[in-house]
């Protein structure tokens, strides 16, 4: 979309009550850093993946390397950043160690992430 295909004001006038009503309500630059980080965590499709098959099942690395046809060392990687980012939780048994989701809230995102892509 070019710049000028956004419809824009003819004159240039602010609106002080709407300006301090956003300034009132607008988070600290830290949340909103944070919260910039979270997002990008779901930009990438083999994160998105991990956390489907976690929709399903608490599985260990090698589950998801199978399931997802991918290697260990790449699964892991992923894990990590999502473990990061309290989006999944670990448990060791054994020699295993098993992932699921951290919480609710992350089925929550996606499916409000689906949900919007699909109107």
């Amino acid at each position: 979309m070019a710049i000028n295909d956004v419809e824009c004001c003819e004159t240039f006038h602010t609106h002080e009550h709407l300006l301090n009503q956003v300034n009132e309500n607008m988070p600290d630059e830290d949340e909103l850093y944070d919260l910039a980080e979270l997002f990008k965590v779901f930009g990438d499709s083999t994160r998105i993946r991990i956390l489907f098959v976690l929709f399903e099942a608490e599985v260990c690395v090698c589950d998801l390397a199978q399931a997802l046809n991918m290697t260990q060392s790449a699964i892991s990687h992923q894990l990590k950043l999502l473990k990061q980012n309290k989006l999944v939780k670990s448990r060791r048994e054994g020699k295993s160690v098993f992932y699921s989701l951290a919480d609710g809230h992350v089925r929550t995102i996606i499916a409000q992430g689906r949900e919007h892509i699909e109107e």
